[in-house]
This record gives structure tokens, sequence and C-alpha cells, in this order.
């Protein structure tokens, strides 16, 4: 799978899903234990620059403030976000994207490659949790969740370091390719709201 694909394989679903969120599901608990569908949204928001600069090697620090100090009042946001994977998207397609090392708004730098497979992470992830919160069931191919897969179980105890992933919940060997990735990032696969 060529690298500068996986981005805009990701965010296809992704952005159904928010397409699909009804302003009354913004309160709505989601899988990942500490944000609603509204926080989680401040989520993507925030974090969308610096992951759009990395792409261009380019060292975009997050916005003065908590994630959570987003307004979304303003009824627009789902085209806001949608806007902000457009141009995360642009920038991840460009083949050079995942060349060399980058930065993700901080002085660390990392291979572009892991730092565009957590990107993938985060949109497949993240997109899950919004569609549990929201009584949605995205579809994402198989060669991407693959893909992912090896990429998550490879960072998985990194992760946990980090404090981006919870304790693993064990799935079924028979379990799928996305409930075993949701298992290694620390989701209960059969969380319902």
């Amino acid at each position: 799978m060529y690298d500068a694909q996986l981005v805009a394989r990701a965010a296809g679903p992704l952005m159904e899903i928010i397409r699909n969120i009804k302003p009354d599901q913004l309160n709505a608990r989601t899988p990942c234990a500490e944000y609603d569908v509204r926080k989680l949204v401040n989520h993507l928001l925030f974090w969308g620059p610096s992951l759009e600069g990395a792409a261009r090697k380019e060292s975009v620090p997050p916005p003065a403030g908590a994630e959570t100090d987003l307004d979304l009042t303003d009824g627009d946001w789902a085209a806001t976000l949608e806007a902000h994977i457009d141009r995360i998207v642009a920038a991840w397609s460009e083949p050079g994207a995942w060349q060399g090392s980058t930065q993700m708004g901080g002085p660390m730098e990392l291979p572009a490659s892991m730092i565009g497979g957590m990107l993938v992470g985060e949109l497949v992830v993240h997109g899950w949790d919004l569609a549990r919160a929201t009584g949605q069931r995205p579809v994402w191919d198989d060669d991407l969740v693959e893909y992912l897969h090896e990429e998550t179980a490879r960072h998985a105890e990194q992760g946990r370091e980090m404090g981006v992933y919870g304790p693993e919940v064990t799935v079924p060997a028979s379990a799928s390719t996305l409930d075993r990735i949701v298992g290694l990032t620390g989701r209960d696969p059969n969380w319902t709201p």
C-alpha cells in the first residue's frame, strides 16, 4: 500500500461519521473514557494543525489553552472539522510527507512514517470512538486495517508508556482486525453507550 494514500483512506469513513453526528449527540460518552463526543471533536480540531505541519516538516505548536477550550456552539463544527481533515489528508498525500523525520509541534524529532502511522490510527480509532458513541457502523478497507494493526501492535507499549493507550483489552483470536486494534489501544470492542 502506497503510504501517501493511507491518511485519505482512513479519513473517508471518518468524514461520513462526522456528517452523521446529530447536535444532541455532542454530549454522548465515547469508548475513549476521557472524552465525550464534543471533547473528542475538540481533540481532533486541536491537534489538526500540528499533524498537518508534521507532514510538511514544519513545527506547528498546538494552540494555547486546553483541548476543550475550542467553541463548538456555532453549529458549523462539522464543516470546520471536515475542512481540517481535508487539509491533513492533502498534506499527508504528498509522498515526501512520509520521508525522513518530523515533529508534532514540539522539539522531539520522530520518523515521519511513524507519525503518519500514528495519524492513521488517530483517524481510525477516534472515528471508531465517535461511531460507537453515535450508533454508527463505519467500515475501513481491509488493507488499511491490516496496516494499522501492524503499526498499533508495533507501538502499543510505547503508547501505553506515553499515556496515549490504556491497558490492553484481550479480545478473542477470532475477533475482527479492527476489534484487535481497539483492544490494543485499551478499548473494549464490545463497548456500548
